[in-house]
């Protein structure tokens, strides 16, 4: 039902963006731990995967260990697909026998990618093109481009519904998190939402409580001027 790319940048911050003909694919399938990792599960999905699998990755276990002990012990694995991507090392997936095609799996240097009920392998391999081909572009924006061209090599068979992307920093909450739960063109709504978080939202939650600066910025002027700066540096690129 569903495809989604999983990345991580030398920063350590991770970014998820996935897309599909089903309600509220960002709802379920996709989690995130700051210094720990990322995982998609997706086709008959399993919830439960996600807090147990970062759970396991944060105490040192591998993506390749965290894939098998998820799905060995669960009698729908022939149904499922997941895939993770730690901090540090290899990424791993499991596509089950029983997913409904096309479907299938690639894991490549610091990005994965997954998924099924899709037009072909196209829309996998035009995702880690377009990724490959883009890595000038900020994580979230590389991200909904390496999705785009997915979809315009043919996508999810059955059409369009649902898109989320999630950018984790080092705090334990997203620096950024869009969610199109329903919509006729989700990737596109998807892109609007990201330009539009960049005029205020983005900077904003760069002013906000951190581990290392508990209070975050409390001086409204500099919270401005911040917001000012970030804008500014955008309009020199162009």
């Amino acid at each position: 039902m569903t495809w989604s790319i999983l990345a991580r940048d030398p920063d350590g911050n991770f970014g998820v963006a996935i897309a599909s003909r089903f309600f509220a694919v960002g709802s379920l399938c996709i989690h995130t731990k700051a210094g720990t990792g990322a995982l998609s599960t997706q086709a008959l999905m399993n919830p439960l995967y996600g807090v147990e699998g970062l759970a396991q990755l944060a105490t040192g276990a591998s993506a390749a260990d965290v894939v098998a002990r998820l799905t060995q012990k669960d009698d729908g694995q022939a149904q499922r697909q997941i895939h993770v991507l730690p901090a540090k090392g290899p990424g791993a997936a499991h596509t089950g026998a029983n997913c409904v095609g096309w479907c299938g799996h690639a894991l490549h240097d610091d990005f994965t990618i997954a998924g099924n009920m899709l037009v072909g392998p196209d829309v996998l391999t035009a995702t880690a093109e377009a990724f490959f081909a883009n890595a000038g572009q900020t994580l979230a924006q590389r991200l909904i481009t390496a999705m785009r061209a997915g979809e315009a090599a043919g996508g999810d068979k059955r059409g369009k519904q649902s898109a989320a992307l999630r950018i984790q920093g080092a705090e334990d909450y997203p620096a950024l998190d869009l969610r199109i739960d329903d919509h006729e063109d989700p990737l596109a709504e998807l892109q609007r939402l990201h330009d539009k978080s960049l005029e205020r939202f983005q900077p904003f939650i760069e002013c906000l409580a951190t581990r290392k600066r508990p209070a975050g910025e409390l001086d409204r002027s500099r919270i401005e001027a911040h917001i000012e700066s970030f804008q500014a540096a955008l309009r020199a690129k162009g």
